[in-house]
């Protein structure tokens, strides 16, 4: 939606100043201003409402370098897909383990569900506010927390880039692959393996965004066959027609038999199921490439999220089914592989191995589709050195610069450290800063609120009821909080084999030296240079738009203020257009 200057008084605040002349239809910007608010609303060109946020914000771009590829079937598989990884083969052990009873395992999935339905209501919202902005968290922490400005864009950024490795589900997909030839590999062998997995994911992501979508709507139908291929045949033998299990209902009589009343392994077997359902944001990083977005996304997410939970509870009561709950609790990263091999044989679950290897790695292209976005967008606020190569669609239209930072930032992970329980330490530390991130974004929705409340804008498409937020926040903040439970036998009896609390600690000390770095690049270093920030949109050759943070000295500043508006955009711009 677009606001002609007729609209404008209408939209604002008594106190509100709108800037005159503006015009979304033509890529013009448009200014609300109270005293302490500074908003400016440009149209993109994905056919959503006009996209209003604070001037410090990455400029929209009013036809997407990226193209507008992702349909409807493209936006519901890339969220099936990051769904479906590599959880739901080989997760069903560590959850029984956590929980010790088939009953309370079968219950946490809903739990689950709930979680991800108000997650998709919160990211709905923003969405609705800045609809032709990709890129989802970057966005929303950028746009709630503008002061310090350009503290969380500086935090936010650094954490995702040195954060942005796949290493582990990269590390499943060559297990499973050695699981098929029945070789047990050495250290470098399954690291060699997992570097070319890599490598060859990544191709179809950097030459064509059509191809890498078609590809995750393929690896999509492939998933649910696979997870059709567990359901069928567990509900086969659930009614007593497979002589290769017995009892099939044994795992179903006193089902909460064995329950552990352990709070640590209660929550964190919590806190795993809010992690496997984290793929219902995957379309929400792509939303400018999406028409109609807000309409699309609320459709495909929530389809989405409640199509996969339901697969989720049928394959574990096919697991309970077939498989006793010692074996299950023995399987850990291939319960699905036990599973077939109980039914179908070894030679033949050695075949069907296939499909969690296809199911991985369809997890990896779809996260990086999402994540590569996200890294964009971090580029366009202009926090990072070098902008363009962050930016740049060159050559083929997608983002080459991400992609180039994901598979290095991969590359080392896997490379460096040894496996075991380094490797369990650094994925451990990339789970807990995405978490407090995602704790304050959702407190940050009441900021957004009250902004807009103050300019008197319209109500977005979309919004969220107050309730479903909270809940989401108290989700959040769970997961903020379990982590720093002792575990049972003792504060060095984690995953990693050192002290619980080192993986928490070390997310918490990324955050801490962003602000640091925050606090010498913006404060410390201009003070003693002599020199403001200020922000400039620049136009690259392939139509992307980004800002650039440059020096501006002291006593220069009164005159670029005066030749370029609040976003950065140079007033002389203006002035040829007209």
């Amino acid at each position: 939606m677009s606001f002609s200057s007729s609209q404008e008084k209408s939209l604002s605040s008594p106190e509100a100043e709108i800037t005159p002349g503006g015009d979304h239809n033509l890529g013009v910007p448009e200014f609300y201003i109270d005293g302490k608010v500074n908003f400016v609303g440009e149209q993109g060109g994905n056919g959503a409402q006009a996209t209003i946020q604070d001037v410090s914000g990455a400029p929209v771009e009013s036809q997407n370098p990226l193209g507008y590829s992702v349909g409807w079937w493209s936006a519901l598989f890339l969220n099936i897909t990051m769904l479906i990884g590599t959880g739901i083969f080989s997760f069903p052990s560590s959850l029984l383990k956590s929980l010790g009873s088939v009953g309370l395992a079968l219950i946490y999935w809903p739990i689950g569900l709930l979680i991800s339905l108000a997650g998709i209501s919160v990211y709905l919202e923003f969405a609705s506010y800045f609809p032709s902005r990709s890129g989802a968290e970057v966005v929303y922490l950028e746009q709630a927390f503008r002061k310090p400005k350009y503290f969380f864009p500086v935090a936010f950024a650094v954490q995702t880039v040195i954060l942005s490795f796949v290493s582990s589900n990269v590390i499943v997909v060559a297990e499973y692959i050695f699981k098929m030839t029945d070789h047990t590999p050495s250290d470098w062998e399954s690291k060699g393996v997992g570097i070319a997995a890599l490598t060859i994911i990544c191709l179809p992501i950097w030459f064509s965004t059509n191809f890498s979508l078609r590809l995750s709507n393929f690896c999509g139908v492939a998933k649910i066959i696979t997870m059709l291929l567990i359901i069928i045949p567990g509900f086969v033998a659930l009614g007593g027609h497979l002589k290769a299990v017995p009892d099939p209902k044994a795992n179903f009589r006193n089902a909460f038999e064995g329950t552990r009343n352990n709070g640590y392994s209660l929550s964190n077997a919590l806190v795993s199921i809010i992690f496997s359902y984290g793929g219902y944001t995957n379309s929400f990083n792509v939303a400018n490439e999406i028409k109609n977005p807000i309409q699309t996304i609320r459709r495909t997410a929530n389809t989405a999220v409640i199509f996969v939970a339901i697969l989720y509870m049928l394959a574990n009561i096919a697991y309970f089914a077939v498989l006793t709950k010692e074996e299950i609790k023995g399987s850990t990263q291939v319960t699905a592989s036990i599973f077939w091999e109980k039914l179908f044989g070894d030679r033949a679950a050695k075949g069907l191995t296939i499909l969690p290897v296809l199911s991985a790695s369809s997890n990896i292209l779809t996260t990086m589709v999402g994540h590569t976005r996200m890294i964009r967008e971090i580029g366009r606020q202009g926090v990072l050195p070098y902008p363009k190569f962050w930016v740049t669609t060159w050559p083929f239209g997608t983002p080459t610069g991400a992609i180039i930072a994901i598979w290095v930032v991969s590359f080392i992970i896997i490379v460096a450290p040894p496996a075991g329980s380094a490797f369990n330490f650094i994925v451990a530390l990339q789970n807990y800063p995405s978490s407090f991130f995602l704790a304050l974004m959702t407190l940050g929705l009441f900021i957004v609120r009250r902004d807009r409340k103050r300019l008197n804008l319209p109500r977005p498409e979309y919004r969220s009821w107050t309730i479903v937020v909270l809940f989401f926040l108290a989700a959040n903040l769970f997961l903020i909080i379990m982590p720093w439970v002792p575990p049972t036998g003792g504060i060095n009896n984690s995953s990693f084999g050192f002290f619980y609390g080192a993986s928490s600690l070390a997310g918490l000390g990324i955050v801490f030296l962003c602000a640091l770095y925050f606090v010498l690049w913006s404060k410390l270093l201009p003070k003693l240079g002599g020199y403001q920030l200020r922000q400039v949109v620049i136009s690259l050759p392939d139509g992307s738009i980004s800002h650039q943070l440059i020096k501006v000295r002291n006593d220069e500043v009164d005159e670029w203020d005066a030749k370029h508006d609040l976003s950065g955009r140079s007033l002389r711009e203006f002035e040829i257009r007209a």
